[in-house]
């Protein structure tokens, strides 16, 4: 999805009618969100704009409070399936492959879908972009059991982080709300006393049924890699896998280790909770044993 982009400053100086149709569409299908936000111009940050458009959705009536919520699409649903979502929600929904789900998982959405429509009577909201396949799911199950006040304030939340997102993609000012996360890693070898260069890492999601590469890379002089593993988005809830080639990296060294090494590939599963957080997941290794901890 190409945004085209504009500026706090624009938005300050525009009039109603340009300022509603630049930020209409940040709010699913409720352009009314940003006119009734105009009002308390001007804002010092874009963190200020969305908290505006956040009080103008809670205080509207609890009628057009759920009629707003109602216009949001159902989680892989007919619509998405029939090509009929916002360009926003398409995007962000495509982002986790909900778009090309096989059939089986097709059912299980919709059986989710049906449940939760039939409890609550407005459709499953979360956003996607904070979130694994497998983190959904558990998500759906979670919330299904809350009383419809609770869901109904979830959802809202919810709609807070879709929107903080979309906000941040299509504008650019001071003060942005913090939407994005950092993962990290750092390869100490203790057995030469020094940062490990030339160690492969590779970056895994793991899910119920499958894993996926998300990245790889080498570490550097410093033991780290040039980048970090993710950046610049939010860190998805989940399970991950980092793998560490340490059997290829201490075979040079002509350290007197069994054939094969006693360490080859060093795993370390660990989960994301904070999508806005820094995980900074090092790894203490010698040829013999390793260790982690969640660093700063």
């Amino acid at each position: 999805m190409t945004t085209i982009r504009t500026t706090l400053d624009a938005l300050n100086e525009a009039d109603r009618k340009d300022f509603a149709g630049a930020l209409g569409p940040i709010f699913e299908h409720a352009p009314w969100i940003a006119d009734a936000a105009y009002a308390a111009r001007p804002f010092a940050s874009v963190a200020a704009l969305h908290e505006a458009m956040m009080v103008a959705l809670r205080k509207a009536s609890p009628e057009q409070q759920m009629a707003f919520v109602r216009g949001h699409p159902e989680l892989a649903g007919k619509v998405a399936r029939a090509g009929s979502m916002t360009t926003e929600s398409t995007s962000e929904q495509g982002s986790l492959g909900l778009d090309k789900l096989s059939d089986t998982e097709v059912a299980k959405f919709e059986k989710m879908n049906g449940e939760y429509g039939k409890k609550f009577g407005f459709p499953f909201i979360i956003c996607v972009r904070r979130h694994t396949r497998d983190s959904i799911l558990r998500q759906f199950e979670r919330r299904l059991a809350l009383t419809p006040d609770g869901e109904f304030a979830a959802a809202l939340a919810e709609i807070g982080h879709i929107t903080r997102l979309r906000l941040v993609d299509k504008v650019d000012g001071p003060g942005l709300p913090q939407t994005t996360g950092r993962l990290s890693t750092h390869v100490l070898d203790t057995y030469n006393g020094r940062p490990a260069p030339g160690v492969a890492v590779s970056l895994f999601e793991v899910g119920a049924s499958a894993r996926g590469l998300i990245t790889s890379g080498t570490t550097n002089k410093d033991g780290r890699t040039d980048a970090p593993l993710i950046g610049g988005e939010p860190l998805r809830i989940g399970v991950y896998e980092l793998q560490f080639a340490v059997g290829d990296y201490f075979a040079p060294q002509q350290v007197k280790t069994a054939d094969p090494p006693f360490l080859d590939i060093v795993p370390i599963r660990f989960s994301i909770a904070e999508p806005e957080g820094h995980y900074h997941v090092p790894l203490v290794v010698t040829p013999w044993a390793y260790s982690t901890y969640r660093g700063s």
